[in-house]
């Protein structure tokens, strides 16, 4: 935080502190366990609890907001300093599930203190999930001024500047700014990530691949990015059709330990079903995937994970599991928080859509997500992941067939990715459709 006073804090609990704060930096090792470290030494250290609320709170998975929200409370009567209070405020929206509210506490906190790397890191995460591209670059840019090379955490600066740089479509300077971010530290997973974004957004796939295997090491080990950062090397090999590959890379690092972590499932699930679009076998592989997304289909605290976990109960032929979400996403939407609009307005029209496209009706799958598509970024993710409800609407028209939907997407497609194998042979798809008409 390059704080000089944290308050309420023993030599030893910095120490602790300033450690998860590193792992946070590069998802590594275990920042929780930093965190409780620190609180065991300093019961009164008011960061260290905000610490582990955001902790708990940036993995979207429904037990951790019991745990945030008692380290809120814990907090409450600790905090004094204006920064303190901004964390609090920012955590205390957060838990309530007033993610744009939360978002707003962070960045003035941020603004008036431009090196404190927590905050920003945790307002750069609460963009992502609330799908907000212009403050994923500029929540960052408007600090990056105040920083230096020599700075500790720099390169997690740049790696997050590259990521919102990317999401809004600059992909020269995102590139540039990731590369180098990973020469500063070669286990920044979000920079790393980063590039594997741009690369992934302009078809490049044999960039890619050299990308992500030329130290893997570095970015794959001890860290809880690496199963995404899998997913992005296995969207390469998918793009160029090699299947075989996929389906490797599927059964090692990014199922194959059968995480249940939401952020892993996702990955999961969302690979399996560009496959289950291209109509290839994947034997009983949903099967494990959908088992541990059971435990997520009741939660409803936020729309993107029901639509990943939809995708898994389709695929594995789980209807009850499909009505279970759905119950949840009714609950969802009569509430309070963020995430009834982010259900009423995506999470629950495309859960719709991947039911219909699971039932076989490829006409109401289409009515469904197509119109929610161009504001689907405000149910969270990156373009690469959202990407998936163009390509379902895209499969819909090829499937039903909708020759004239399938061809001005799949054109749209092409000039996104003039060198992407699969947008020219999708395209071929639907000419050959159109023909054939």
């Amino acid at each position: 935080m390059n704080e000089p006073d944290l308050r309420g804090a023993s030599a030893g609990a910095r120490e602790h502190y300033e450690r998860a704060l590193g792992l946070f930096r590069l998802y590594s090792g275990d920042p929780l366990a930093a965190a409780d470290a620190a609180l065991a030494d300093s019961p009164g250290f008011a960061m260290a609890h905000l610490l582990k609320a955001w902790l708990n709170l940036l993995g979207t998975e429904p037990a951790g907001i019991d745990a945030a929200r008692a380290a809120h409370a814990a907090a409450v009567p600790l905090c004094s300093t204006a920064r303190e209070k901004g964390h609090l405020a920012a955590v205390g929206h957060l838990v309530d599930g007033r993610w744009h509210d939360a978002s707003r506490a962070i960045l003035r906190v941020s603004t008036d203190h431009p090196h404190d790397l927590l905050a920003l890191q945790a307002g750069h995460q609460i963009d992502f999930f609330t799908g907000n591209a212009r403050l994923l670059r500029d929540r960052i840019a408007r600090a990056l001024a105040d920083w230096s090379a020599d700075m500790p955490g720099y390169h997690a600066l740049l790696g997050m500047h590259a990521f919102g740089l990317e999401e809004m479509g600059d992909y020269g300077s995102a590139e540039t700014a990731g590369r180098r971010a990973v020469e500063f530290e070669p286990r920044d997973g979000w920079a790393q990530h980063a590039v594997a974004h741009v690369l992934e957004m302009q078809g490049r796939t044999g960039d890619g691949i050299a990308w992500m295997r030329d130290n893997a090491d570095a970015w794959s080990c001890d860290s809880f990015f690496a199963v995404h950062n899998w997913w992005h090397l296995a969207l390469y090999h998918l793009d160029r059709g090699e299947t075989d590959e996929v389906l490797r890379l599927f059964d090692g690092p990014i199922f194959g330990a059968r995480s249940a972590v939401a952020m892993d499932l996702l990955d999961a699930a969302a690979l399996l079903w560009r496959l289950h679009l291209r109509g290839e076998a994947v034997g009983d592989r949903w099967t494990g995937v959908a088992d541990n997304w059971q435990s997520f289909a009741s939660a409803g605290n936020y729309a993107f994970n029901d639509v990943h976990a939809v995708m898994a109960f389709v695929g594995a032929g789980r209807p009850e599991r499909i009505a279970e979400v759905m119950e949840a996403q009714d609950r969802a939407m009569a509430g309070t928080g963020d995430n009834a609009r982010f259900t009423r307005e995506v999470g629950r029209p495309v859960v719709l859509g991947l039911k219909a496209f699971g039932e076989g009706n490829y006409a109401g799958c289409i009515e469904a997500i197509q119109p929610v598509i161009p504001i689907a970024n405000r149910f969270g993710g990156s373009h690469a992941q959202r990407d998936l409800l163009d390509l379902t609407v895209l499969e819909s028209a090829l499937r039903l067939p909708d020759p004239a939907l399938a061809r001005a997407i799949s054109a749209e497609r092409r000039a996104m990715k003039p060198d992407s194998l699969h947008a020219r042979s999708v395209f071929e798809r639907a000419r050959a459709i159109s023909m054939s008409s």
